[in-house]
């Protein structure tokens, strides 16, 4: 009687469609809410968004993430705060794809795109640094560094005082 059921089963799926896409043929669209390789954005004038505060290295439950800062100075300056990422990296073989790095992030400077064709001959191509994460400046606008005015970045602190 088993078998029967099995067969019967078999032969009532053996004329539906097939779901299998024909790969790199045929292309799956993927959700919005899909997360893959990440992305360092960059404001439109250039300037990079991620301020080196590594959140998102704190935030990541792979630990995949590694973030070095460095001091901005008015002659090289890469981002509008007083550090900057001078070293990031993403481990891909670590990373789980959560999206909490993104969460994290005050400045929306890393953020997951929808590229999910990534594959690794290599352990040490696996490791996406900076160079390779971080997108290309609009166009017209500077790469970084950029030189800037003596103190266009200072942020004063206005008076506490009580004007009455």
């Amino acid at each position: 009687m088993n078998v029967v059921k099995g067969f019967a089963t078999t032969l009532k799926h053996l004329m539906d469609d097939a779901v299998t896409v024909q790969y790199p043929e045929e292309v799956q669209q993927f959700q919005d809410r899909y997360k893959g390789r990440h992305h360092l954005r960059r404001y439109e004038n250039g300037l990079e968004k991620c301020i080196g505060c590594s959140l998102c290295a704190a935030a990541c439950p792979a630990d995949a993430i590694w973030v070095e800062a460095a001091e901005n100075t008015d002659e090289e300056r890469y981002s509008p705060g007083e550090r900057y990422a001078k070293t990031y990296e993403i481990n891909m073989l670590r990373c789980i794809f959560c999206g909490y790095c993104e969460d994290a992030c005050p400045t929306e400077a890393i953020q997951l795109g929808h590229e999910h064709q990534m594959s690794f001959t290599d352990r040490r191509d696996a490791i996406y640094v900076k160079d390779m994460l971080i997108d290309p400046p609009q166009e017209g606008a500077p790469a970084t560094p950029q030189q800037v005015e003596p103190g266009a970045f200072d942020r004063s602190i206005p008076d506490m005082e009580d004007p009455s």
